[in-house]
């Protein structure tokens, strides 16, 4: 997994504006790579390139750093952003990742306007119009890895490509940090909207994260919808090894409920019985 970045003959001489029809939102460092010419142009000269264009109404400076292209005729005041490519451009190594990458999917329950996004390093929330765009970095176990422990995609979208993780390993990471998609009636309603799941990737990247709570919430989850995933023994046995050793609860928030033997989870009744399935 690497940076988005354009290739062309360095020789050639590039139009900015053949850069921005083709990168709906970039980042200076990739548009200078593109514009420097085997070296003859300056970042100097590629910023003032790039002011120039905004002051036209042809991009939109997003903020430090990120740029948003205009089309041609387009009112900039009024260009919508698509948020996907937004996110993956945040950061030089971006991947939409929880609620966001379900949302892009297409199997979120419920449509939101907050973004999350994979990174190694820190970055702060960004907000644009009423969107909200909110970094998390990647656990210890995967940053230095150099697919971020796997399940990351690139996918052509609305003219550019975004950075997103698969449904394999969104849903462990769901499951991993519910808060981050709404709590577990979100997670589950958005979850089951799934027809289908890889269960060894979705195995291999719950070991790779290394976390006992994890792989038992996704052992839990699995068991439950066992037939309508097609999940065999082998994997539910692969997850039982990794599960804790003493009980724990589902939720971080220690909320009571019953004792799940096989996976050592205490899960509350709603999550346990899908009792928010009985509300239309």
């Amino acid at each position: 997994m690497g940076r988005i970045t354009a290739t062309m003959d360095t020789n050639q001489q590039m139009k900015p504006t053949d850069y921005f029809d083709r990168h709906p939102v970039f980042r200076f460092d990739d548009f200078a790579a593109a514009h420097a010419a085997g070296g003859r142009r300056s970042r100097q000269t590629t910023a003032s390139v790039l002011k120039q264009h905004v002051a036209a109404g042809r991009l939109l400076h997003l903020r430090r750093g990120l740029y948003a292209s205009v089309p041609r005729g387009a009112d900039p005041e009024r260009h919508p952003v698509d948020p996907y490519l937004l996110a993956t451009q945040l950061a030089p190594d971006g991947v939409v990742a929880y609620h966001a990458a379900l949302q892009f999917h297409g199997k979120a329950y419920s449509l939101w306007n907050r973004y999350y996004y994979l990174t190694r390093g820190r970055q702060r929330r960004f907000a644009f119009g009423d969107q909200e765009f909110v970094p998390v970095q990647a656990p210890a176990a995967l940053r230095e890895l150099p697919d971020l422990g796997g399940g990351v995609v690139e996918r052509p979208h609305a003219g550019g490509v975004v950075r997103v993780t698969t449904l394999e390993r969104t849903l462990v990471d769901v499951l991993d940090a519910p808060e981050r998609n709404g709590g577990w009636e979100e997670v589950w309603r958005s979850l089951e909207m799934v027809e289908f799941f890889d269960v060894d990737a979705v195995l291999d990247y719950t070991r790779a994260l290394g976390s006992a709570l994890t792989a038992a919430r996704v052992g839990f989850f699995l068991e439950q919808h066992r037939d309508a995933l097609m999940v065999e023994a082998q994997h539910l046995e692969a997850l039982h090894g990794l599960a804790p050793a003493q009980a724990r609860y589902l939720d971080s928030r220690r909320e009571s409920g019953k004792l799940v033997k096989d996976w050592n989870l205490v899960v509350p009744e709603r999550v346990l019985n899908r009792s928010w399935a009985e509300v239309s």
